[in-house]
């Protein structure tokens, strides 16, 4: 299967970003747990973000709050398979957010194009040849430690460069694998294991990432509890601290925005694009 569903994300031009819609399966998302678990309501929320302006709808069925334990492969693919079908068949363009090598083979022969693991492909032996065969995009994405323990304490000496020498080390597995370059993205994995400060440098520091690896950064800022930090302002009510974050990412290098109010985030990413 190929993963040209798009024009490729390496060809970017400066200010041309794109929306990934959030679409959690699951009932303890920190957002919007328990929303969609209904086949019928996920798959409407979906193709309704897609007619938003999404060009990607992502589609998981295991929560990475922090805190989350995991759930069975079972459950996970209960959760998604149906939904990522009918989203596909329906004309969007779907990627799975999981772990799992089993659930992206199946969410691909389902019609999934990219992959979305918050573990970079580590947590699965498999998963790298999972999608080095498939030929789907994946997103690679830090984390410190994993979503069960990941804000416990998380320290790091030099953020900016313990990322980078991590996107260097998975990059070079990721081609060993088979999987080519032109299919990677990267995302330097805000509020997975990050101090306030910590996150803050990571979006100051976008540019720097795609100066060193010539690579499309995907930026997840929706909602997340370093931007209740700032403002105090609570998970249900941070959009515009989304919209803001999310736009000076966009300035300084993002080509993807992660976000959960498609809508008015693709707005506020059309002022965003128009000034970077």
């Amino acid at each position: 299967m190929s993963s040209r569903w798009h024009r490729p994300l390496t060809e970017h031009k400066r200010g041309d970003a794109w929306i990934m819609g959030v679409l959690n399966c699951t009932p303890d998302s920190f957002s919007d747990g328990g929303s969609f678990l209904d086949i019928e309501a996920a798959v409407h929320h979906g193709f309704s973000m897609w007619q938003d302006g999404a060009r990607l709808i992502d589609v998981g069925g295991e929560s990475t709050r922090p805190g989350a334990a995991s759930v069975s492969e079972e459950d996970e693919l209960k959760r998604v398979i149906p939904v990522i079908r009918a989203l596909s068949d329906a004309g969007c363009a779907v990627s799975v957010d999981t772990m799992k090598a089993e659930v992206m083979s199946q969410a691909i022969a389902a019609g999934a194009v990219m992959v979305n693991d918050v573990s970079a492909l580590r947590y699965d032996p498999d998963s790298l040849g999972v999608v080095a065969h498939s030929g789907v995009d994946v997103c690679l994405m830090h984390m410190q430690g994993d979503p069960e323990t990941m804000q416990n304490s998380p320290q790091y000496d030099d953020v900016v460069e313990e990322v980078s020498a991590f996107f260097e080390e998975r990059i070079e597995k990721a081609l060993a694998a088979g999987i080519q370059a032109s299919s990677i993205l990267l995302d330097p994995g805000i509020g997975f294991g990050k101090r306030l400060e910590d996150n803050l440098l990571l979006i100051r520091s976008l540019a720097e990432f795609k100066k060193r690896f010539h690579l499309p950064v995907l930026l997840g800022v929706s909602r997340k509890s370093f931007l209740g930090l700032l403002t105090g302002c609570p998970v249900e009510d941070r959009e515009m601290e989304t919209a803001v974050a999310g736009g000076i990412g966009i300035i300084n290098g993002a080509d993807v925005l992660r976000v959960h109010d498609v809508r008015l985030q693709h707005r506020a990413m059309k002022i965003a694009s128009a000034l970077s």
